[in-house]
């Protein structure tokens, strides 16, 4: 991976390209080459969670096709506005968790910073798609807040980027925490949840890796990729050069209704992550937020995907099943 410096902009060229990124849905709709009359396409609730996806991950969708199983994570849908009994705003129990700094601090030994709000795609499935970002976002404040309570308990061994995206970040922003991790001898690892190197796969340039690869602490990053569409020859690139770094590659995915909701695109994807040196973690089914029911699999079709993939797939391939329930001490396994 080269500087990627964008000459005529005098800044990464990765914020370039997310700064294209597409956010009008005429846009989206004639990138496509997709009917804007379709009946499926009414996006009523646009004005709730607005579209932004990178022109990179759009260059992946089929042309022409509505039901594309990328095209459909990104674009919003009537259901959307559907109330649900028992779809709410705070789909896992962050508010109740919630500290200074951005810190949520649910499990034991680990902690989870809200690091921004921002994203490179904004999938229309998030969990926290309704999370008040203005008010605990750790990068705002030079993450001071963040780092006083990460003093006050030693209990906590290793930190948890999130989001929004941390990788949305600037890679100076993102170094002065990590530097500050270093000098806390009781932390001993760092963890970022990120989608930025499947939809922008730009952004994994030499400043980011030269960060991660001085850092001494032990590196887990766990990427989200819901299809094995998502995953080209420039996502493997940037898993290979993160990987590079020493960090440990990992990949958390949900199951979505009309996306991924058969062992056949479950497989794939398996098979996918594997070429790009990932290992599934997690298959999520879907946590419980308002706008986002329609997406919903059963539990009994999850089970069922899982013991197939379990037939056809060596044990290594095969993701956890798992549920997050508000208030459990970790995520719950789910049997099948």
């Amino acid at each position: 991976m080269d500087d990627g410096l964008s000459p005529t902009l005098n800044r990464p060229r990765w914020q370039a390209l997310l700064a294209d990124a597409i956010t009008r849905p005429a846009d989206l709709l004639a990138a496509l080459g997709i009917d804007a009359a379709h009946p499926a396409l009414a996006a009523e609730h646009l004005h709730d969670f607005p579209i932004r996806v990178p022109r990179s991950f759009v260059a992946r969708m089929r042309p022409g096709d509505p039901n594309d199983p990328l095209f459909l994570q990104i674009w919003p849908r009537p259901a959307e506005a559907d109330e649900v009994p028992g779809y709410g705003v705070d789909a896992v129990g962050d508010m109740a968790k919630l500290k200074g700094g951005g810190l949520i601090h649910k499990y034991r030994g680990r902690a989870l910073v809200i690091a921004t709000g921002a994203c490179a795609v904004n999938c229309r499935y998030c969990f926290r798609r309704h999370f008040p970002y203005g008010d605990a976002m750790a990068a705002r404040g030079q993450w001071r807040e963040t780092l006083a309570e990460l003093d006050a308990d030693h209990s906590i061994e290793e930190v948890i980027l999130s989001g929004g995206d941390p990788l949305a970040l600037s890679d100076d922003k993102l170094a002065v925490f990590a530097d500050a991790l270093d000098t806390r001898p009781w932390i001993r690892r760092l963890r970022l949840h990120t989608r930025v190197p499947v939809v922008l796969p730009e952004r994994v340039d030499g400043a980011l890796l030269r960060w991660l690869t001085a850092s001494r602490l032990q590196k887990i990053i766990v990427l989200h990729a819901n299809h094995g569409n998502e995953i080209d020859d420039s996502v493997i690139a940037a898993c290979v050069a993160l990987r590079s770094t020493g960090a440990q590659l990992l990949n958390q995915a949900v199951l979505l209704r009309g996306v991924n909701d058969t062992t056949d695109a479950q497989a794939e994807l398996s098979e996918r992550l594997l070429a790009a040196g990932v290992l599934p973690y997690y298959l999520h089914v879907l946590d419980r937020v308002a706008g986002a029911a329609h997406f919903d699999v059963s539990e009994l079709t999850a089970q069922t995907i899982m013991r197939e993939l379990a037939a056809r797939l060596p044990g290594y391939l095969v993701p956890r099943l798992v549920r997050e329930i508000a208030g459990e001490p970790a995520k719950t396994q789910l049997p099948w």
